[in-house]
């Protein structure tokens, strides 16, 4: 079996990447089986310079909020800020603090020096601005939204004043508070404000489409991108916290489900500029639905890369990555019958395995799921490595530090 499974292997390498598939991807997708591992984003760090060097790609997009990734993509592009405060204010989750993140933001900036803006490299976050624990209030991107507007268009055009959208948006601890999260009277997402800023935002939103193309003209590209972003992020943020306030057995699904969708439609807006490589949680790329455990039951839904596959089809491609031993956390080495365990079988550090090849060794007799005991990690189903175009296997996370 371990015979048959190394003509599955490659080097994690662009060139072996782009040898699995059968055209250069607008989205390719990296995905994680755990957060907050710098092993997994050194990995995702060296893929990344290579396709920038190698294959022309010039975005990377990372599980953060996409309002913050702009301070640091201001950063990598003219040298704005701090590298501490950038990654700090810039990488939500706290994962600015990541040593990994630092460096690739310090190799971003490096990259950029003395380069036209056409050959420069760019940030995204690509996750709306939300946690689990809360969402944003919708303030910063209406605000933005309307600011651009009024600096290109008639006056008499606009919906509302500024001091309008203010007024209606309220104190934002009421937008934030934690507990809204799991009680949805808390939530002040169907408000009579807030209704009403639902409908401000997609007249907004309407009316940036219908001055596209004076637009187009008046506005440097990277402003009206921004503005599109500002549109999205508030008519999804207001849809979210509509639903926060819904207290029906589906709620959870709603939001999760909400969630991937401005996930996606983050991606595609990326993809219309050139490829981009995207790194997040595998749960939010994998081509099958996404299922978790929460407090009102499990949950399923599509994720964002599912739906952006919808829309480019071969122009999408997912990489999963699974690990053997992550053992500052409690998970030892994998038991042989699973896959991780026929993969730490291998005397790899690291390697890039073409899942559909893999799949057909093993044939009908797929492995056994590995149990995590740790909640923090998510094994690979092996019911659905077909549905990966590859497999990048970790051999063992080191503890960060």
């Amino acid at each position: 079996m371990v015979t048959d499974i190394r003509e599955a292997v490659h080097s994690v390498d662009a060139a072996a990447v782009m040898g699995l598939l059968p055209a250069r991807p607008r989205v390719l997708a990296l995905g994680e089986p755990a957060h907050r591992e710098d092993a997994l984003l050194e990995v995702r760090n060296e893929l990344f310079r290579q396709l920038v060097e190698e294959e022309g790609y010039r975005t990377i997009a990372i599980e953060s909020d996409c309002l913050a990734g702009l301070v640091v993509d201001d950063h990598v592009t003219s040298g704005r800020g701090a590298l501490d405060e950038v990654v700090e204010r810039g990488i939500s989750h706290g994962w600015g603090a990541s040593a990994a993140n630092r460096a690739l933001v310090r190799w971003m900036r490096a990259h950029n020096e003395g380069r036209p803006a056409s050959e420069q490299v760019r940030f995204a976050g690509f996750d709306g601005p939300l946690e689990i624990t809360h969402a944003a209030s919708p303030r910063q991107a209406l605000t933005a939204l309307h600011g651009f507007l009024a600096a290109h268009v008639d006056a008499d055009l606009l919906p509302c004043t500024a001091e309008t959208l203010d007024r209606l948006t309220g104190p934002d601890d009421r937008w934030t508070d934690p507990a809204a999260m799991t009680d949805p009277s808390r939530s002040v997402g169907r408000t009579p404000e807030a209704g009403e800023l639902r409908l401000l935002a997609d007249d907004l939103v309407t009316l940036l489409d219908t001055q596209a193309p004076h637009l187009a003209s008046a506005a440097p590209r990277d402003d009206l991108d921004r503005a599109r972003l500002y549109g999205r992020t508030a008519t999804g943020l207001l849809r979210y916290h509509f639903w926060m306030a819904d207290a029906s057995p589906k709620r959870m699904t709603r939001l999760c489900a909400l969630r991937d969708s401005m996930m996606a439609g983050n991606l595609l807006a990326l993809a219309e500029r050139g490829p981009v490589l995207v790194h997040a949680q595998n749960a939010h790329l994998q081509r099958h639905r996404s299922t978790m455990r929460m407090w009102q039951g499990p949950v399923e839904w599509w994720g964002a890369g599912a739906i952006a596959e919808a829309r480019l089809g071969e122009g999408y491609a997912f990489l999963a990555t699974a690990l053997g031993t992550i053992r500052h956390q409690g998970v030892d080495a994998p038991p042989p019958d699973t896959v991780e365990g026929l993969l730490y079988a291998l005397p790899e550090d690291h390697c890039l395995v073409d899942a559909r090849r893999l799949a057909a060794v093993l044939g009908d007799a797929r492995p056994a799921p590995r149990v995590s005991p740790w909640f923090g990690y998510a094994p690979l189903d092996p019911a659905h490595l077909a549905d990966c175009d590859g497999i990048v296997f970790v051999r063992d996370v080191p503890h960060s530090g």
